[in-house]
């Protein structure tokens, strides 16, 4: 009867492996972003993906010949953007607002993408949104 018991467990516990989706791991900054090359951009938040584990903001950017270019930024996890006082709403209320963003460009070369640094909206509050300093 043990031996038909620790049977049991034993599969049960080979299935419960089997059946887990393996989890992604987390990279990190330097992997794909380059804080050698950061810049300061000012441009209107359009909207905001609040998702684990990252979120995600959309700026609308006028370049020098007045071409209006979407750009995304990737800010810290979504616990730590909260826990450092800037929780989803200082996003929701500045949608439609120009904001101004410090932040460093992906270093695999997509195009109008960059993780945030600070940020500030329209309460002039400096916030940082991100891992870099500079």
């Amino acid at each position: 009867m043990r031996q038909f018991v620790l049977a049991i467990a034993g599969a049960a516990a080979v299935g419960t492996l089997l059946i887990t989706v393996p989890a992604q791991a987390h990279h990190a900054f330097a992997a794909e972003f380059d804080a050698d090359n950061c810049q300061d951009f000012t441009g209107v938040l359009t909207r905001l993906d609040w998702q684990n584990p990252h979120a995600y903001f959309y700026l609308d950017i006028e370049d020098e010949s007045g071409n209006v270019e979407e750009w995304s930024f990737q800010t810290y996890a979504l616990i730590t953007l909260k826990r450092s006082g800037t929780p989803r709403q200082v996003f929701m209320e500045n949608i439609g607002k120009e904001i101004w963003v410090r932040g460093c460009l992906a270093r695999n070369g997509r195009e109008r993408y960059a993780a945030a640094g600070t940020m500030r909206v329209s309460d002039g509050i400096l916030r940082q949104v991100g891992q870099i300093q500079n």
